[in-house]
């Protein structure tokens, strides 16, 4: 959510930061609605302060004596209280007439964020790892179907973009959960978190999939929602809070995500890469604004050290203004290699929301030696995508006679295995 009082100071910046974004002005239409609703705003105000000064000199007549005077305040009292609803009603809808527009619009991208219109605009940042050629390596569903992954019986359950993982695969991919729950809990400071799957309309407006992005989503037939990412739930725990911002709050968890990729009809279609229901380890920060940028840095790194510590080759981009998600104003992307497509594909978003989410969540702290209070920033990334590491972890481990080698990180984790055999 956008600060009104901001685009009231400047809508001409307010309008540049959408423009970059590829979006016409919208600080005029704003700007109208607010006007409305501050207007709604004053009547209910005055309409109130009369009621409390004609309360108070009834009183005051009733001891003079003066009942016709009394009297006649009274009723000045009555109209109001019969009046005030209507006033109250137009005023909400006022308000709600500004925030349908703000909570359409995205995150305004930071200063250092490359203009561009897609993904073909990203820039490259860094590179870690020597690619393995992709001349005759096999892809994951091929190398993946002798060693437990089935895609077949899925299918005739619950339909397309669905696996059953069995034996050595379901093994190898409960071991790399652990090992980036471990890793992220131990070396980088995340509190781990068992959150809910199943969350409230409020809890995914705050996060700002809602309203724009409801068709991406699964919705239960009581109305909640099924959580596409635990950033969901490990953001709204800050909600309607006042924080204590000395230290960065830091969670992670490894949940079931659910999408019903409604965009990506075509894409991908076979494999692990794009699911309906797939795990993901999530990172979510929680800081003072002047230390979002670094803690940005921080978590990207804590996602690059699993990919590193696996031996998996990966690049970090940072995101052009078209290629942002919604609530971000800063995001890099980690592209894994992956020998069998012969290609880098993401394998974990980190944005940088700065006060976008806080704004719809109303947290906040309260800086010290200060009356007032702030808005914290939230950040997110992904610490990694469960089945995606799995795919990378297959495609640049695979062997000429259909064996797949187990990183030697994951062998703890595997009771000693070292090799996955057909």
């Amino acid at each position: 959510m956008h600060d009104i009082r901001s685009i009231r100071d400047n809508s001409a910046a307010f309008d540049a930061g959408l423009a970059r974004r590829g979006l016409e002005p919208q600080s005029q239409a704003i700007l109208a609605a607010d006007a409305q609703a501050r207007a709604a705003q004053m009547a209910v105000d005055t309409m109130l302060a009369s009621r409390n000064a004609a309360s108070k000199q009834i009183g005051a007549l009733m001891g003079k004596g003066d009942k016709d005077g009394a009297a006649a305040l009274k009723a000045e009292v009555e109209k109001i209280k019969a009046d005030l609803p209507a006033q109250e009603e137009a005023k909400r809808q006022a308000d709600a007439a500004v925030a349908a527009i703000l909570s359409t619009l995205p995150n305004i991208p930071a200063e250092d964020v490359p203009l561009g219109e897609n993904e073909g605009q990203n820039v490259e940042v860094k590179r870690w790892g020597n690619p393995r050629e992709a001349t005759g390596a096999k892809e994951h569903f091929d190398i993946g179907a002798p060693l437990g992954l089935d895609f077949e019986s899925a299918q005739a359950v619950s339909g397309a973009r669905f696996a059953y993982l069995r034996g050595q695969v379901a093994r190898l991919n409960r071991a790399l959960g652990q090992f980036m729950l471990d890793t992220h809990t131990t070396k980088f400071g995340y509190q781990e978190v068992v959150p809910p799957v199943l969350v409230r309309d409020d809890a995914v407006y705050g996060t700002a999939q809602l309203p724009k992005f409801a068709e991406d989503l699964f919705q239960t037939s009581d109305g909640r929602w099924l959580i596409p990412t635990a950033e969901v739930s490990l953001t709204n725990l800050v909600r309607e809070q006042i924080l204590d911002a000395s230290a960065p709050l830091r969670f992670t968890a490894l949940t079931l995500c659910f999408r019903s990729e409604a965009g990506a009809a075509g894409r991908d279609t076979r494999g692990l890469i794009r699911q309906h229901q797939f795990e993901k380890v999530e990172l979510v920060s929680v800081t003072k604004p002047e230390d979002s940028d670094a803690e940005h840095e921080r978590m990207t790194a804590a996602a690059e050290h699993i990919l590193e510590s696996l031996g998996l080759p990966y690049r970090r981009m940072l995101l052009c203004t078209g290629d942002m998600g919604f609530s971000a104003r800063k995001t890099f992307d980690l592209e894994v290699w992956l020998p069998g497509q012969g290609q880098y594909r993401e394998i974990s978003s980190c944005s940088n929301c700065g006060d976008f989410q806080a704004r719809r969540l109303n947290a906040r702290y309260r800086p010290e030696g200060e009356k007032a209070t702030r808005f914290v920033h939230t950040l997110n990334g992904s610490g990694l995508a469960v089945g995606r590491t799995l795919v990378a972890v297959l495609e640049n481990y695979q062997q000429a006679d259909g064996s797949v080698i187990v990183p030697e990180v994951l062998r703890p984790y595997m009771g000693g295995v070292e090799v996955l055999k057909p």
